[in-house]
């Protein structure tokens, strides 16, 4: 049992993620925060003035009169760093939090692609964690950067790493109904969305992401790199008027072709990695799968495991391929904020902070 909290910093902190995790840290039982940093438009100000607070759950009252820090190595010390930044911001940010001796778990895209960093879901790769000793004697700082994967990745991700492990995947097609929270506060324009479906999400390639993001988590760990999984995508990302919880219907061509009963057998018998198995945050499930016709739905199932438990249903034959189904994950929690915390409780597991 941890005898004193690890003091952690949360940067962008105004924002909806930063706000997921302020949220989602009050009372955590390994780590206590002890700074909030924002823009300069913000610095100076309590917590409460500077943000505008736009989730559902009450302003947590360890974070009301936190005055807002600016999000340099100065002016932030914490073992650990949530980062909500923006990836121009994180670009430059994020290895100076490292170089400085921080645990930086970004939300951003910045180095995703990098190869000394882990890009996890330690629910199904947690041993890409070890990256982190290869980066350390790559970058020659005694901090770290470990990401977690776009939003839309996340569940898609999942239910692929327990096919591909009992049966092999070999092609995904794949179709996003993303939520409205994915796109930040004050997001898209109500005239925009309303009455409508956007077959475009933003202009950070969204789509290629959801196509490369999978082959990185769902490869292998060799030596001091990730060999990429053989695995093709092809993707279509869509903004739906869903505030949160991220909707995608997949197909999927498999080596060993099954029944749809194997395959959910297989899904609801997935457990995770020892490592990864009894965190704080660790689902719980990993998977639930619904047996409904007419689910997963975001309103009613976006909360299973406390929004950190990736939901499935409407496993059936392809036509065309071998299996379809609909995953739910929600945006926010297990595709932003939740992940980047599990990411940090499994590297203090592994002794790795």
């Amino acid at each position: 049992m941890m005898t004193e909290k690890i003091p952690v910093a949360v940067l962008g902190a105004t924002g909806s993620v930063g706000q997921r995790f302020i949220s989602l840290l009050d009372d955590h039982p390994w780590f206590k925060v002890v700074a909030l940093a924002a823009s300069d438009r913000s610095v100076g100000q309590p917590y409460a003035n500077a943000a505008r607070w736009v989730l559902d759950t009450p302003m947590p009252a360890y974070a009301r009169d936190m005055v807002i820090v600016p999000a340099s190595t100065d002016a932030v010390q914490a073992k650990i760093v949530f980062s909500a930044l923006h990836t121009e911001i994180a670009n430059e940010l994020e290895p100076a939090f490292a170089k400085a001796g921080a645990a930086v778990c970004s939300n951003a895209s910045s180095y995703r692609r990098g190869e000394d960093v882990p890009l996890l879901l330690p629910e199904i790769n947690a041993e890409h964690v070890q990256l982190v000793k290869h980066q350390r004697r790559n970058k020659g700082w005694s901090g770290c950067i470990i990401t977690n994967p776009n939003c839309t990745s996340t569940g898609l991700t999942i239910a692929l790493k327990v096919l591909d492990n009992e049966f092999g995947v070999k092609k995904v097609f794949a179709t996003s109904l993303q939520a409205l929270s994915g796109a930040g506060y004050p997001g898209v324009p109500s005239l925009d969305i309303m009455d409508n479906i956007i077959p475009n999400v933003g202009n950070g390639g969204e789509e290629e992401k959801v196509e490369w993001e999978p082959r990185k988590m769902l490869g292998t760990l060799s030596d001091e790199t990730i060999e990429l999984a053989d695995i093709k995508f092809s993707v279509h990302t869509n903004r739906v008027a869903v505030i949160d919880g991220h909707t995608v219907c997949a197909s999927v061509e498999l080596e060993n072709p099954v029944e749809p009963e194997t395959a959910i057998q297989a899904l609801r018998a997935y457990a995770a990695p020892l490592s990864a198995r009894d965190l704080p945050s660790s689902p719980r499930p990993v998977i639930e799968v619904r047996d409904e016709a007419d689910r997963p739905q975001p309103r009613l199932d976006r909360m299973a495991g406390n929004g950190m438990t990736t939901v499935i249903g409407r496993v059936r034959r392809d036509p065309i391929l071998d299996l379809k189904f609909v995953v739910l994950s929600h945006n926010t929690i297990r595709g932003a904020a939740g992940a980047s915390i599990y990411n940090a409780e499994l590297l203090v597991k592994e002794g790795l902070l």
